[in-house]
């Protein structure tokens, strides 16, 4: 008997901190530590008095109370791991579709047993924070109303304290939590005006009146390859423990491409996604229109928008897309325009996958060489690349072999199955980041081999990152920016863009222009093709 009364002293205790974390806990990881803590939350009082309203009122509030708190912080903590993959909060219209994609993703990793398993402990934890949020407010809420006018006076003489300090300027009282709350809810009514308005602007065809000769009249029996590099993000130019490697690799296929007679100019695109959810970068590129979320995505697929796959087509050309990470049914590639898509199954690979990736980069170059630029008197191809060897789990690490030798994959195998496991690969930061930048570098590599092997004055290669890997990967939060690199033979093709003013070579640097990803449709029409007056 003589320990209850510690028992609920400690259950107090304990209850009175649940309640204090759960209103200052950080939603961001890089800001957790125990300064954050120290802090004089305004909402703990306004809780304190509300758990005073006895009745069935107040029992209605308890509910109410449990039901916010256990939203508040499920969001930030929503919000811990898309700053951590995204570098944004979490968006309750936009993210729902992340659950899908992680568990995918697990799959491939880890199993469809480990996807599953995952999901069961994220529903229990959601009903667990809820229910916990319910029995700490009841263990409070007795408390309180145990002498319901000393605690009604204490709280509001800590109010008062609040205000106090809040209005001498003291950076340690606020009202965060709400503050959250606020801030998802004016998200989530921006987005659900933003798809109205994108709705409605989407539709219109904004592209000049060409006729099929005039558009891209100045690639007139070229193949055109537009590839889109995984992960491939302008923080591996500029930021250790990448930049010095990475930088010597574009130094080395500079130099062997000027060798080969390649010319080359470079800049910066600024993408509208980080570390993940790359079909937004290839949408923004290729509509010409922003799209920085699932639902303008999906608004997008059944707009009739014209992109430059489908302007190619066209003009002229065959469209094919080499898709190695469709898996499964992409009913969002009609939208597109493609003659035929090459996807995971259909593509002729008979190797085994690298982990999550399906199939190295160099099979992705040599399927599609020979099956679209070896035939005789074929149409010019304009290609949509997706390389994948640069994507997360980054093991094992591909390696180049004779192009000859590619053939059906299998020579492959045995590289698949070596190296580490994703487990010992993202056990530390820093092995993760190790073998990040060797994807990137193979991923580059295995282009300028491409090139070296194939290249001639009728290729035309756009390639471009699709967005910067997650920051925790790379420690950079802010910048959404890729390279992007075009390389050709032809001395005419780099004419043509002369007034972007991009830098000559692979390296770009600080001065080089940056633009949005959705401005690259237009001003490569713009570049290639006979302007309108010129065509009468």
């Amino acid at each position: 008997m003589q320990h209850r009364p510690a028992l609920r002293h400690l259950i107090t205790l304990v209850a009175i901190i649940g309640l204090f974390i759960a209103l200052t806990l950080p939603n961001r990881l890089a800001w957790i530590s125990a300064p954050a803590f120290f802090f004089f939350p305004l909402e703990l009082m306004v809780i304190g008095l509300l758990l005073l309203i006895p009745g069935w009122a107040g029992g209605g509030l308890r509910i109410l109370l449990a039901l916010i708190l256990g939203l508040a912080v499920l969001l930030r903590g929503a919000d811990l791991v898309t700053h951590e993959v995204f570098a944004r909060r979490f968006n309750l219209v936009f993210d729902g579709h992340l659950l899908v994609d992680a568990s995918r993703l697990l799959t491939g990793v880890l199993g469809g047993l480990s996807s599953v398993f995952v999901g069961l402990m994220l529903a229990v934890a959601i009903a667990l924070v809820c229910w916990l949020a319910f029995v700490m407010l009841g263990r409070i809420r007795q408390v309180l109303r145990a002498a319901p006018r000393l605690s009604g006076v204490s709280l509001l003489l800590l109010i008062t304290a609040w205000t106090v300090l809040n209005i001498a300027g003291w950076s340690r009282t606020g009202h965060f939590a709400w503050d959250q709350l606020v801030l998802h809810g004016r998200d989530t009514a921006y987005s659900i005006r933003d798809i109205q308005e994108f709705a409605e602007t989407v539709g219109e065809n904004d592209t000049p009146d060409l006729s099929a000769d005039a558009l891209f009249s100045r690639l007139r029996g070229k193949d055109v390859f537009i590839v889109f590099a995984e992960s491939y993000g302008r923080v591996l130019l500029e930021r250790e423990p990448f930049a010095d490697s990475v930088t010597a690799t574009l130094a080395q296929a500079e130099t062997t491409l000027a060798a080969e007679g390649m010319q080359m100019r470079s800049a910066f695109l600024t993408a509208p996604t980080v570390g993940g959810l790359s079909w937004l970068a290839h949408a923004s590129v290729l509509s010409g229109a922003w799209i920085d979320s699932e639902t303008r995505y999906k608004t997008l697929m059944v707009s009739e928008r014209p992109t430059l796959n489908r302007l190619f087509q066209q003009a002229g050309w065959r469209t094919v897309a080499a898709m190695p990470a469709i898996s499964m049914a992409w009913p969002e590639g009609a939208y597109y325009g493609y003659d035929h898509i090459y996807n995971a199954h259909n593509f002729g690979y008979e190797g085994l996958p690298f982990n999550w990736v399906t199939m190295p980069d160099q099979y992705v170059w040599s399927a599609l060489h020979t099956r679209e630029r070896e035939p005789q008197d074929r149409q010019p191809v304009m290609a949509e690349l997706a390389l994948i060897s640069s994507h997360a789990p980054w093991t094992p690490i591909a390696a180049p072999v004779p192009w000859g030798q590619v053939g059906d994959g299998r020579i492959f195998n045995l590289q698949a199955q070596a190296g580490p496991t994703p487990e010992e690969v993202w056990s530390d930061v820093e092995s993760i980041r190790d073998y990040y930048r060797q994807s990137i570098e193979y991923m580059l590599t295995t282009l300028v081999s491409y090139l070296q092997e194939y290249g001639d004055d009728n290729l035309v290669v756009l390639v471009m990152g699709d967005h910067q890997a997650a920051p925790m990967i790379t420690g950079e939060t802010e910048n959404r920016d890729v390279p992007v690199h075009l390389i050709a033979r032809d001395p005419a093709v780099m004419d043509a863009i002369a007034d972007w003013q991009w830098q000559p070579g692979l390296l770009p640097d600080a001065a080089a222009p940056v633009w949005r990803m959705d401005r690259m449709r237009d001003r490569f029409i713009e570049a290639f093709s006979t302007p309108v007056q010129e065509q009468n």
